[in-house]
């Protein structure tokens, strides 16, 4: 990604984001359709902290507004 063919922000965006589809659906081709989905990651130091002062947190940032 860090040589691009064209010159100028637009074009160079819009070949970063094509390279970021393409190496995507080479990691998701690579899994099977039986292989069982990774356990979820822990906890960070701060959701462990709104947790144990019952600080309600969404689930997701990009839950917002929806």
């Amino acid at each position: 990604m860090r040589r691009c063919r064209c010159r100028g922000q637009p074009k160079t965006h819009l070949q970063h984001v094509l390279t970021a589809i393409a190496v995507n659906i080479k990691h998701l081709s690579g899994r099977s359709l039986t292989e069982e989905a990774s356990s979820p990651r822990p906890s960070t130091a701060f959701q462990t902290f709104l947790d144990q002062n019952d600080i309600p947190r969404l689930k997701s940032w990009r839950t917002i507004g929806t």
